[in-house]
């Protein structure tokens, strides 16, 4: 398997910290925008795209601050992280995605997570 890249990307999301980490963690928030479907069974959030399901481990969280997940198939230094960060300044509320891809892959992940996050910006009225 070749070497896969850590990738941070960063979006500005209008609403509030507890609203959008509620779309983050829960099997209904992330069925909104991040997969069709999406099952909790003992830890595991099975993600479904298409019919085809991707199980993840939720390994590491904080409430309100961020989610980290291990795809159960992939190397065990990948991982995909939603953390929110909030300017103490003006307040806004900044979602940082960190995922690992393979480096010919690294445009079409970024397109992907535009993508997604478009949706969830939407359904967030942002």
């Amino acid at each position: 398997m070749a070497d896969k890249k850590k990738i941070e990307l960063e979006y500005i999301i209008r609403t509030s910290p507890k609203v959008l980490y509620t779309r983050l963690s829960t099997a209904d928030g992330l069925a909104q925008w991040f997969a069709d479907d999406v099952n909790i069974n003992h830890g595991i959030f099975t993600f479904v795209w298409e019919g085809a399901g991707q199980d993840a481990k939720k390994v590491r969280e904080k409430a309100g601050k961020f989610i980290r997940f291990h795809w159960v198939d992939d190397d065990d230094d990948c991982y995909f992280e939603f953390r929110l960060e909030i300017d103490d300044l003006t307040s806004e509320v900044a979602l940082i995605i960190t995922d690992f891809v393979a480096e010919d892959e690294i445009e079409e992940s970024k397109q992907l997570w535009d993508s997604q996050v478009s949706s969830l910006m939407q359904l967030l009225g942002s």
